[in-house]
């Protein structure tokens, strides 16, 4: 079984130097001396006695290509002499087999590593490894490498550990820096006039990307220099209130109704709704055509300012809506009202 194994890895590395002058990172091969702490009880074997496996020194040989500056990865073969507890004999052959992923830190000669290993002795037993490692170059083909390395049973829960000393031989492109070859001199380079660029309207973008002259100093502008813009809302209200029993509007408020008006024409997409209301004097029919015939006095302003009719709701609420439920003179006043509120959207620019 060993000699199968070590055929196959002799193969393995004679394959990859024949292909040594394709690899852009590099294959490797080495050797090792190894050395494995076990403790494991009662294992079958020595004509089916209950024995115990104690340390393993032996030797061994590994396969491995370097990916890249980070990633490589290598099979390993181990032959180990494990000792003997509780037998008439001092040793037992075993070997080990596996593969590891080994991780290059900053692509330097500090590697992490884990893998698989199956180890056979009297039985196979499966282990998973996980360690760390030092690489270290003599020259650009050759390094000698130390390791060491935990195991833990997959199938018994053994938990080893193990260390190795090495040589390895690279093959292809090293970890060893390039032989700095110094360019030939080059005459001066002679002066070019460059064009300052420029900025004439001073929004912070160059004449040669500016896609809108002479924007405002004020304004914030995008990449190409044209103005930024955002949508803000806009807002107009009106309150319009009524003496008891009354549905004539005030000439007080015929300023804020022009208010009104103004907004409308400098928005056409907007429409408005008068709602009309009463206090809780009277009864609740009669407030309800009351605060319907304030909504249409205040609507039959706005049309006589040349508001369409056809932009303007009006409702009555009556009693139903009080800003004041106390029954005071104050809180009757409040109550009997018009309200409206209109809401746009305006497209602004966005100040420096």
């Amino acid at each position: 079984m060993k000699l199968k194994m070590l055929s196959i890895i002799v193969a393995m590395a004679t394959a990859s130097s024949l292909q040594a002058g394709e690899v852009e990172e590099g294959a490797y091969i080495g050797v090792f001396g190894d050395y494995y702490d076990a403790n494991w009880e009662n294992i079958r074997g020595v004509a089916n006695g209950g024995v115990g496996i104690d340390n393993s020194t032996g030797w061994g040989a590994e396969l491995g290509y370097r990916f890249n500056k980070y990633w490589s990865a290598r099979i390993e073969y181990a032959d180990m002499d494990f000792d003997l507890e509780g037998a008439g004999v001092g040793s037992q052959d075993g070997d080990r087999l596996g593969i590891d992923g080994l991780y290059h830190f900053n692509g330097g000669p500090f590697y992490a590593l884990a893998g698989l290993k199956s180890i056979d002795i009297f039985d196979s037993n499966l282990f998973a490894n996980a360690g760390v490692g030092y690489r270290h170059h003599f020259t650009d083909n050759f390094a000698a490498n130390f390791e060491t390395t935990i195991y833990q049973g997959l199938e018994r829960g053994y938990t080893d550990v193990g260390a190795k000393l090495g040589i390895n031989y690279m093959f292809g492109k090293t970890a060893s820096s390039p032989t700095k070859v110094e360019p030939a001199p080059q005459p001066a380079p002679q002066p070019v006039a460059v064009d300052k660029p420029k900025d004439s309207d001073g929004d912070g973008v160059w004449d040669r990307d500016d896609r809108c002259a002479n924007t405002p100093m004020s304004d914030a502008v995008d990449a190409m220099g044209c103005s930024l813009y955002e949508d803000k809302e806009v807002t107009v209200s009106l309150l319009v209130r009524f003496p008891n029993n009354n549905s004539q509007v005030s000439q007080q408020y015929l300023d804020d109704i022009n208010a009104v008006v103004e907004f409308l024409r400098a928005h056409p997409e907007t429409t408005v709704v008068l709602e009309g209301h009463t206090s809780s004097l009277g009864k609740a029919d009669y407030n309800m055509w009351l605060s319907k015939k304030r909504a249409d006095a205040v609507a039959a302003q706005l049309v006589d300012e040349g508001v369409a009719r056809s932009r303007i709701s009006t409702i009555g609420y009556g009693e139903e809506r009080l800003l004041d439920s106390s029954n005071t003179q104050e809180a009757h006043t409040a109550n009997r009202r018009v309200e409206a509120k209109v809401i746009s959207i305006e497209r602004v620019k966005v100040k420096r």
